[in-house]
């Protein structure tokens, strides 16, 4: 039998896919400089999803007719790199629905793996192109699966670029969950929320651990409420949050992570801890709600603070969703981020420890810190550029990271060649990362509605589009 075949016309053919795309920002927002920018086009790479240029539409030409590529028209709405939540916890839902103890004892590993699944695509679409997980919470290192499966370029689901801590750390009887039964145990059923080590070489050696499992950042709970148990016949005592590890061992975890080029996030509450772990060069300070003392004010004690690059991460929205907006913990957490903002500091991310609430909500901590008195266009900073400042690498500090970041116009930082999670964000310019978002909302006229998961219109990571006109394509 003789098999023939015709030569396929021009039209069969497939057609080279367009090297470019161009996107038209009715207005962008600028975190370098905090302006609006009206009519911008951005052109961006296919390939690399990397952005090419950025210029005024008057300074291009208008007529996109002979364009090869795909314009994206988004006049109508105003454009910003997307927002980063540096606190969340993918593995955790609202404790409104479980409490920490029955999800942690009584939700297997697969469940909570596959909401967190659902969990990275609800903040993706959120317009939360990158987050921070600080701890799976009894997960182990499911987190770094996750992390190949959302943020590397075999990515399987939709989800935000992902860093994670893998196990956090803190001392013996410190964390739960904690067995009624046998109160000497740490967990129960060998179920532990955190990695236990006590000592200075205990201490390196969990570091290490978490670093050679893959973690991006190291979790330190340096303070917490470790008498927990004596809730029943002295709740002052029980509620009390105090220092876990001493000096010396906070000294051994965070040199080390540092000699192996990672960061450190530390749960710190008081003033006291604080202090300390400033002094020793830690990267982040989550919560920081009670910056008092009985003879000092907030202001006074953030004033130890200023000058130094350690990020403040104050998570409002979990104080906020765990006491509905009252009562003394939540005044000391108001209070002490607008002792930040009374001494302008401007070292702030946005991370709200989400999970304590819903995922896909994470601009609840946006709305809060407008609600307490922070100008709009500072948080926008600290949501966009500040979030990559405070999760990127310690590749991108110091003066080799100044230089680094000076070069990043030559278009070097490519994700082909860097990696995901090492590419620049957070700002819309020539050599950084196509995370784009878009909303229709006015910023200075309703702040909240702006930033609100509804009307996030758009939603671009990597160059790729995830959401348009309001509805997910993915």
């Amino acid at each position: 039998m003789q098999l023939t075949a015709s030569a396929p016309t021009l039209e069969d053919q497939a057609q080279p896919a367009a090297p470019t795309k161009i996107v038209l920002a009715g207005r962008l927002f600028d975190p370098y400089t905090l302006e609006l920018l009206d009519n911008q086009a951005i052109t961006i790479c296919n390939d690399s999803g990397m952005i090419l240029d950025v210029s005024p539409l008057s300074a291009i030409s208008s007529n996109f007719a002979s364009f090869d590529g795909e314009v994206i028209d988004l006049r109508h709405l105003t454009v910003l790199p997307g927002f980063v939540d540096t606190h969340v916890h993918f593995f955790l839902h609202p404790y409104a629905e479980t409490s920490w103890v029955d999800q942690v004892t009584k939700e297997s590993i697969v469940e909570r793996t596959i909401k967190a699944t659902v969990h990275a695509k609800r903040t993706l679409m959120a317009g939360f192109t990158a987050v921070r997980d600080l701890g799976t919470e009894g997960a182990g290192d499911a987190d770094i699966a996750l992390r190949k499966c959302v943020s590397s370029p075999g990515a399987l689901i939709p989800g935000p670029r992902y860093f994670c801590v893998t196990r956090a750390i803190a001392p013996t009887g410190t964390y739960g969950p904690k067995s009624s039964l046998y109160v000497n145990k740490e967990g129960i059923d060998d179920v532990t929320g955190v990695d236990v080590a006590d000592g200075t070489q205990e201490c390196i050696k969990a570091v290490r651990r978490q670093i050679g499992a893959g973690a991006d950042w190291i979790k330190i709970y340096a303070d917490y409420a470790v008498r927990s148990r004596a809730s029943e016949v002295s709740c002052r005592v029980g509620a009390a949050s105090m220092a876990t590890f001493d000096y010396d061992e906070l000294k051994a975890m965070i040199c080390t992570a540092h000699a192996y080029g990672v960061k450190v996030a530390a749960h710190a509450t008081n003033r006291s801890t604080i202090i300390p772990l400033i002094s020793l060069g830690v990267d982040s300070i989550e919560h920081a709600y009670d910056m008092f003392a009985p003879d000092s004010t907030a202001v006074e004690m953030f004033e130890e603070y200023a000058g130094h690059k350690t990020k403040y991460v104050p998570t409002l929205a979990a104080y906020y969703t765990i006491t509905q907006g009252k009562g003394e913990i939540w005044d000391r957490a108001a209070n002490s981020f607008k002792a930040a903002l009374e001494l302008d500091l401007d070292n702030i991310s946005c991370g709200g420890d989400t999970g304590v609430f819903a995922h896909g909500a994470n601009a609840l901590e946006l709305s809060l810190m407008v609600r307490l008195g922070a100008d709009w266009k500072k948080v926008l900073r600290w949501a966009t550029l500040g979030g990559w400042e405070c999760i990127r690498s310690r590749m991108w500090e110091g003066e080799a990271g100044k230089t680094r970041l000076a070069q990043v116009g030559d278009l070097k930082e490519d994700p082909r060649i860097v990696g995901d999670n090492e590419v620049p964000f957070g700002a819309v310019r020539k050599g950084f990362i196509a995370d784009l978002i878009a909303t229709p909302g006015n910023f200075a006229a309703d702040f909240e509605g702006a930033v609100s998961a509804e009307n996030i219109h758009f939603v671009m990571k990597g160059g790729k589009i995830y959401k348009r006109d309001g509805l997910p394509l993915v």
